[in-house]
């Protein structure tokens, strides 16, 4: 997928968000492949949900979207950001998410 997006936009990449560490690591060697340099050429955001038992929590998305906007702006950010989880039974994941909407786009004047 990341040498395919790559391959489309090129350095009109911005920021990668990576669902968790195994997708991180899949884009960051495609990144790297392509001769550009993770962390610089292109921000890398990455949540490691690889646990099959546990997801992460839904409510996490405002808090990756205020951290990229600050991003974009900009803005330095933690390194690390650490938010309270609990844990949630299917159907509480599925009315939280219900509630909320979240759309991430992957944009760039370049492009």
């Amino acid at each position: 997928m990341m040498e395919r997006l790559l391959l489309k936009y090129g350095d009109a990449i911005d920021v990668v968000y990576a669902h968790n560490a195994d997708i991180a690591i899949g884009a960051i060697q495609a990144i790297e492949a392509f001769g550009f340099r993770p962390g610089h050429d292109m921000k890398i955001i990455s949540i490691d949900a690889t646990n099959k038992a546990f997801e992460c929590n839904p409510l996490l998305g405002p808090q990756i979207m205020q951290a990229s906007k600050e991003l974009v702006a900009g803005k330095e950010i933690p390194m690390k950001i650490t938010t309270s989880e609990e844990t949630f039974k299917k159907e509480e994941a599925r009315q939280e998410m219900r509630k909320k909407t979240i759309l991430i786009i992957m944009t760039n004047s370049k492009v």
